[in-house]
């Protein structure tokens, strides 16, 4: 009786062993799962995070070019006048001289 208790006890206990060692690795398993997962929240995180970085500085270069667009179209309008302005004075001081001459060959 006494050595199939003690074989009992054995079976038991090996049992017990196993039971233990197998919720061991489940544990340690879903720990690296969890990890894992994780990690990968964290990449894509990350990503997302760039990516709207990388979306503003492109709006940002996007406003960036149309200011120097519209200063580039505001300093070739005001060229334009400037070129018309001094069209206007030419013509003006031609048409004196030329009223000059008229009156210089009338006396």
């Amino acid at each position: 009786m006494k050595k199939k208790k003690k074989k009992k006890m054995m079976m038991m206990m090996m049992m017990m062993m196993m039971v233990a060692v197998v919720v061991v690795v489940v544990v340690v398993m879903m720990m690296m799962m969890m990890m894992i997962m994780m990690m990968m929240m964290m990449m894509m995180m990350m990503m997302m995070m760039m990516m709207m970085m990388m979306m503003m500085m492109m709006m940002m270069m996007m406003m960036m070019m149309m200011m120097m667009m519209m200063m580039m179209m505001m300093m070739m309008m005001v060229m334009m006048m400037m070129m018309v302005m001094m069209m206007m004075m030419m013509m003006m001081m031609m048409m004196m001289m030329m009223m000059m001459m008229m009156m210089h060959y009338n006396a």
